[in-house]
């Protein structure tokens, strides 16, 4: 890489974070020195760009900063296609049409050989998910995530057994074909996953629920890889 290159990709960096990042956390993402990232935070400033912050604390991207729109090679924009496919076809309709929004506000500033690639893109995701009943009960969990209400859920375990449930969703992971939701079940006082094709009805409540440093989707998220890397450890995988 490049050094112009390189300054492109921690300005790019900055401007994604909303807080003072660290010498050595800039330097990890990048794979270089904390000496490289000290001396291209210096060439930047010196560039005139409003970077905050000093060595031993963090750098922040400054406020009021005017800095040109982002570029994409052709692999990055290849990448971000096929990614908006399949928002397209694996999410709600919601998430659908706000992924179609925004390929074309994407789509509208691309230079024309990339235009040109993405004519005759050769990767297709068929959108039929979109329209089931699952992708609208996906909605609804999604919404009260972000509301924090409770859920009243009626479920079918793989076994065929229906129970009810009352929940209150965190969030939910795509695992090809199949979505679960994370939430913490007020009946057994613990996280749970629940497919979402298995929910056979899903009702908002008007109670709400807070988050927690222990009740969380990143805790819960968290709490799984630390499982699965002592699974590794233990059978040397």
């Amino acid at each position: 890489m490049s050094k112009s290159e390189r300054l492109f990709e921690l300005l790019t960096l900055l401007r994604s974070k909303r807080y003072a990042v660290t010498a050595k956390a800039l330097a990890e993402e990048l794979s270089v020195s904390e000496r490289t990232i000290y001396r291209d935070i210096q060439s930047l400033q010196l560039s005139g760009v409003p970077i905050e912050g000093e060595a031993g604390i963090g750098y922040l991207l400054g406020k009021g900063s005017h800095l040109p729109p982002l570029m994409f090679t052709e692999e990055e924009m290849l990448a971000l296609e096929l990614g908006m496919q399949m928002v397209r076809a694996w999410s709600d309709k919601c998430l659908s049409a706000a992924s179609e929004s925004a390929s074309r506000k994407i789509h509208s500033v691309l230079p024309d050989h990339l235009k040109a690639q993405l004519e005759c893109f050769p990767l297709a995701v068929p959108p039929f998910f979109v329209e089931s009943d699952t992708a609208t009960c996906s909605e609804l969990l999604r919404e009260a995530t972000s509301l924090k209400r409770k859920i009243e859920i009626e479920y079918e375990t793989g076994e065929g057994v229906c129970t009810s449930r009352v929940i209150q969703p965190l969030g939910q992971v795509y695992w090809g074909k199949v979505w679960t939701l994370v939430a913490w079940c007020e009946l057994r006082e613990d996280y749970r996953s629940f497919r979402v094709d298995r929910i056979q009805r899903a009702t908002m409540m008007e109670n709400g629920f807070e988050l927690t440093d222990a009740k969380n989707f990143q805790h819960y998220m968290s709490r799984c890889h630390e499982a699965e890397n002592e699974s590794k450890a233990k059978f040397g995988s």
